[in-house]
């Protein structure tokens, strides 16, 4: 490690508010319920573990708790009755940038993560998140926690990036998007192999992988059960290919597609999650353990095939694998996975749970980023943040209250060309330097009208304050990277 980076992790930095924007007031706040359980006999002294469970493209409103009464999501229910559910919670509309700034707590553009990163490891070196990005997994390694990430990466597959460079003690899992859950080959063109245990790929041909990486992370939780430890795991499910567990075939058998297939893999992904969560709670971990669950994106619609003779994979020319038209439900929103940044694509569902600090069974309607993620986890662990820019706000007053405001007046996202811009109950989409879509989220119909050629001023003002923060970011990744290519 660098002295430069020793430096960033051993300094700590005061959060500093998002600018206020002067024309939205504070965004709805919710309902308090639940207060925390308490745990007499409670180890105090040893700092809580960590485990993250990122779900891959799981639509806005699907977990039986968020009111999916259709799906068998026992895990991700339990995690709701022991803590604390957000209905506002946002991620991004695309897989890379949700994971740059949920490990990062900033913008993902800081970090050259405004585009599709390396997905071949064996490629000559393409897009990759700077090595400069301080992950959270490098901030509680440094305060002596054990590090262990068992699923996908997606920001940077080149050998000279990834997990292990950037915090993580052990790795196993996919550097790039997604894979076949059996012969673990990318799916898209001509198919590369990508399985790898630390930086050494690995080949298990037929074996399932979900039940593969959490198997390792089983082991990690057995072999540092008397330690703090930091557990990534980030699902490549229900991501297509739609391959479930055959044991959801029946629960489901008379729910129509393509719902059916979305919710078997919701089902299977909810599984594994409960089998983490059995452990900890065999080795007497839940208590001390947070456990923060959320999606990447929304629910995706896409729909693939094999396009190619002699596929790496051995699957033949045409073989379907995309998503069966989709099966997510947003409820009242629309949107899905993609570039457009209706709620459907960026609002997710997301759950924190620690029930001998934080409330049980409570729900918080407070707009929070994906970049709040990293501070807040570092408060509760008492751990300093690092001394760089942080874009994100602790959530620690929020989940304590239901009358905490929010602390994001507007909000940004943007992938590639697309963007988007939100300032209380208004959004504005573009694509470059163009507004296309100016929608209100208080409609009756909410986002479904245009208000752009009603509301001229309103889209002109919105857009300059994009213009200003793309900026910003800008000028940060050109300053830092004066060679690097363009952010998208």
């Amino acid at each position: 490690m660098s002295s430069i980076r020793r430096a960033l992790l051993g300094i700590a930095v005061c959060l500093l508010p998002l600018a206020p924007s002067g024309a939205a007031g504070r965004m709805p706040a919710g309902q308090a319920q639940g207060e925390p359980t308490g745990a007499p006999g409670a180890d105090t002294k040893r700092p809580p573990n960590v485990v993250i469970f990122l779900t891959d493209d799981q639509g806005t409103l699907d977990v039986n708790c968020y009111g999916s009464k259709d799906l068998y999501t026992p895990a991700m229910d339990e995690l709701a009755k022991t803590g604390v559910r957000f209905t506002q919670a946002y991620a991004h509309a695309v897989c890379c940038p949700a994971r740059a700034m949920l490990l990062t707590g900033r913008y993902p553009q800081r970090g050259a993560v405004n585009s599709w990163t390396q997905g071949d490891a064996k490629a000559g070196r393409q897009r990759n998140m700077f090595l400069e990005e301080v992950t959270l997994a490098e901030v509680l390694k440094g305060a002596g926690y054990k590090t262990g990430m068992f699923g996908k990466w997606h920001l940077g597959a080149h050998p000279d990036f990834g997990p292990t460079k950037q915090g993580f003690d052990e790795f196993f899992g996919l550097l790039g998007g997604f894979i076949d859950n059996y012969n673990h080959h990318f799916l898209h063109g001509a198919g590369n192999h990508d399985l790898y245990d630390g930086i050494k790929e690995v080949w298990a041909p037929g074996e399932y992988f979900p039940d593969l990486m959490t198997a390792r992370a089983l082991e990690f939780v057995d072999r540092n059960k008397d330690v703090p430890f930091f557990l990534y795991v980030p699902f490549n499910i229900p991501h297509y290919p739609e391959q479930a567990d055959a044991k959801f075939d029946e629960r489901y058998r008379d729910m129509k597609m393509p719902r059916q297939a979305y919710a078997k893999m919701i089902s299977t992904t909810d599984d594994r999650m409960g089998q983490i969560m059995a452990r900890l709670e065999k080795h007497g971990l839940r208590d001390r353990t947070i456990i923060l669950f959320l999606s990447d994106n929304g629910h995706s619609v896409e729909d693939y095939r094999i396009s190619v003779d002699n596929h790496q994979s051995g699957l033949a020319k045409g073989t379907n694998y995309g998503a069966n038209g989709g099966g997510g439900n947003t409820g009242k929103w629309i949107g899905q996975k993609g570039n457009d940044f209706r709620e459907g694509a960026i609002r997710v569902p997301a759950i924190i749970s620690w029930p001998v600090k934080l409330p049980a069974g409570a729900v918080r309607e407070q707009a929070v980023a994906g970049e709040d993620w990293f501070p807040t986890l570092l408060e509760l662990c008492g751990v300093p943040p690092p001394a760089v820019k942080l874009d994100g706000r602790s959530l620690v007053p929020i989940i304590r209250s239901a009358d905490a405001p929010s602390h994001h007046q507007v909000m940004h996202w943007q992938w590639q060309w697309f963007w988007a811009v939100r300032e209380g109950d208004w959004k504005l989409i573009g694509r470059e330097g163009k507004a296309t879509h100016l929608g209100n989220l208080a409609d009756p119909e909410p986002e479904k009208k245009n208000h752009l050629s009603e509301q001229p001023e309103l889209a002109q003002r919105l857009q300059a304050v994009h213009d200003a923060w793309l900026k910003e970011v800008e000028r940060e990744y050109y300053e830092s990277h004066p060679n690097s290519q363009r952010m998208y």
